[in-house]
């Protein structure tokens, strides 16, 4: 079977593409250039490279066609954040022999859920951004031409994916890796309101896990969404404290009202980076993908941004 995945280089493509290797898929993987996988694996080498321009294709209205003239059995989609992507990739494929066309989404369909821990079937969506709102009108037509037309669709709701050779999402809720350096050399580390609010990390092995389960599990995943995050969200309080004991520190933390914190953190991108985090207060639940899909993590959220500050520290992110 032949299965292309687009942006199969990438942070999901790096762990999935070798699970469909090794499974006998013939594999073709769309890049845009000649970029490299996050972490070596031989399987790449049994993989045919696609160069293309995702964003200038789209615009052109041809870059799903392109994908269709490759005959696939599966299209594993993982670089698509806009609807009318959505749109064309489905009037592409229609009409061919396509088995499963699997989307990545996001947790962030959700926006502000009303119950936690949120369950895919947890509606209606209540996006609160942008790149969650596109998301999840993608999430919602894929799932209509499913039930209409039986268009043979799922689609996979990652958390933070977190793992080696890229930053990851601090205790703050942001990308600053000095945060971590903070945490290393046992200063006090200052988080917004009580830092009661959550994240939900998973590491980009166990995202792959969930694509490719949805794969092996074609049946059952059809026409259905799932999460795709760690066992258990984290408190930034708590994800805060664990680090400190990682490096060795005792955990010393001081806290602020958010509008007062905004005005201690000052830059601009990582305060809107934490608002965003803070508004979600993402806590999601894993326990239909463990059914359906028989998903069980490889990672908790503290052994996959431990791998990542790792990698951070090796790459010179991280001084300590």
């Amino acid at each position: 079977m032949k299965a292309v995945v687009v942006g199969g280089c990438g942070k999901i493509g790096t762990y999935l593409v070798p699970k469909l290797v090794n499974q006998g898929y013939e594999v073709t993987v769309i890049t845009r250039g000649n970029s490299q996988p996050f972490k070596k694996n031989g399987a790449f080498s049994y993989v045919e490279r696609v160069y293309m321009d995702r964003v200038a294709l789209d615009k052109e209205g041809t870059f799903a066609g392109k994908v269709a003239d490759m005959n696939p059995d599966i299209v594993v989609d993982l670089i698509n954040f806009l609807p009318s992507s959505t749109h064309m990739m489905y009037e592409a494929l229609k009409n061919t022999n396509i088995q499963q066309y699997l989307f990545c989404a996001s947790i962030w369909v959700h926006g502000q859920a009303t119950v936690v821990p949120a369950t895919e079937d947890l509606y209606p969506r209540r996006p609160i951004e942008q790149y969650g709102v596109d998301k999840a009108a993608s999430e919602q037509f894929l799932h209509e031409k499913y039930r209409l037309e039986g268009f043979p669709e799922t689609v996979v709701c990652p958390g933070h994916i977190t793992g080696p050779g890229w930053n990851c999402i601090n205790p703050q809720g942001n990308l600053d890796p000095k945060v971590f350096e903070t945490i290393a050399h046992g200063e006090t580390l200052t988080l917004p309101n009580g830092g009661m609010e959550c994240v939900h990390h998973v590491h980009a092995d166990d995202v792959a896990q969930v694509f490719f389960k949805a794969i092996t599990h074609r049946e059952k995943a059809l026409g259905e969404t799932f999460h795709a995050t760690a066992p258990a969200a984290m408190t930034l309080r708590g994800f805060a404290e664990a680090m400190y004991r990682y490096f060795g520190q005792e955990p010393k933390l001081a806290f602020l009202p958010y509008e007062e914190w905004c005005k201690f953190r000052q830059d601009p991108a990582f305060i809107a980076s934490t608002t965003s985090h803070i508004l979600h207060s993402d806590n999601y639940s894993i326990e239909k993908a463990k059914r359906l899909l028989e998903y069980r993590p490889r990672y908790t959220i503290l052994e996959a941004v431990q791998e990542s500050v790792e990698s951070m520290i090796e790459r010179n992110v991280i001084e300590i």
